[in-house]
């Protein structure tokens, strides 16, 4: 086994994200500009394992080796054949600003740092394109679905899938320029993934998976060629309604704006909501939305081209 040399140090970036955009419920993914930032310093054995949460979640996250990017650092690490706090000892530092039980990909982005720090470290503080495929594979392993992980590893657009229980593949498709996501996020409502996945049924009508694949595919079609066909491609047959009753102020925002034309949806498991407009239309949609009162905040995060990055 090898070991880590004292005073070593990585600091990883990595964006939130929203997964599903409709009906690419599991497979498709879009890297927002909203950062997480991780580091983690070498330090004498005998020091202890240190973990400062910052930011998101302070309050709430445990600041010990249950501690998701803290995990995910260890998998990393043991996967490049450097044993666990053998002849070291580290301090973790958490800064987050990704909202968390929000359906922004917080975990994901939390996997994926921690996993980032790990192969960054062992790498003497580089990420290659290889390491970030690495990443991506075992981030998707973790969360069991690699939509909001993989837009983390890569940014931009990703459409992502299993091919068995061990393997993740992505596929990086170009964003077109003039789409433009705006977040919107209930004022003090949250929902655990776990609790929004329950929720779901084990059975899809036939009718409804045809048309969920032919929308699915229309998707990233309007999302990298024909922004003006968004409304159409973002409409689901498979997830959000059966949820509604879990979010109904959420699905009430999302009736609202697709009924004013715009392509609304809930982000991930929500309760966020994302909509995807064009440049010309943002003003429009926000002004929209500050109709609404106070209970919203209303983010307009862009799309990061880059996702982890390492330095």
């Amino acid at each position: 086994m090898r070991s880590l040399s004292v005073g070593a140090s990585v600091t990883v970036s990595v964006p939130a994200s929203s997964a599903n955009l409709g009906p690419g419920f599991d497979t498709i993914g879009l890297a927002l500009g909203i950062q997480d930032h991780y580091r983690v310093e070498v330090m004498p054995q005998g020091a202890g394992l240190e973990v400062v949460v910052e930011g998101e979640g302070s309050a709430d996250l445990p600041a010990s080796e249950d501690n998701l990017v803290v995990a995910s650092l260890r998998e990393a690490l043991q996967a490049c054949g450097i044993g666990w706090r053998d002849g070291y000892d580290l301090r973790v530092t958490c800064r987050n600003a990704i909202p968390m039980a929000a359906g922004l990909g917080s975990s994901a982005a939390a996997a994926v740092g921690g996993l980032g720090l790990g192969f960054a470290l062992a790498r003497a503080g580089d990420l290659t394109e290889a390491d970030l495929g690495l990443v991506n594979t075992h981030a998707g392993i973790l969360e069991g679905h690699p939509d909001n992980s993989s837009a983390s590893v890569f940014g931009g657009l990703t459409v992502s899938w299993m091919p068995s229980a061990q393997v993740v593949r992505t596929a990086r498709p170009t964003l077109h320029p003039d789409v433009e996501p705006i977040v919107l996020i209930p004022t003090g409502v949250r929902l655990a993934t776990s609790i929004a996945r329950a929720l779901l049924g084990p059975q899809v009508p036939r009718a409804d998976a045809v048309r969920q694949a032919g929308r699915s595919a229309l998707l990233v079609h309007a999302l990298t060629h024909e922004p003006s066909m968004l409304l159409d491609a973002t409409q689901d047959w498979l997830h959000q309604e059966l949820r509604r009753d879990a979010y109904p102020v959420t699905m009430g925002a999302v009736d609202a704006l697709r009924g004013l034309g715009h392509a609304a949806v809930v982000s991930g498991a929500g309760p966020a909501v994302l909509c995807l407009t064009t440049r010309d239309l943002v003003e429009v949609v926000v002004a929209e939305t500050k109709t609404w009162g106070r209970d919203w905040q209303v983010l307009t995060p862009g799309v990061p081209t880059t996702g982890l990055t390492a330095r």
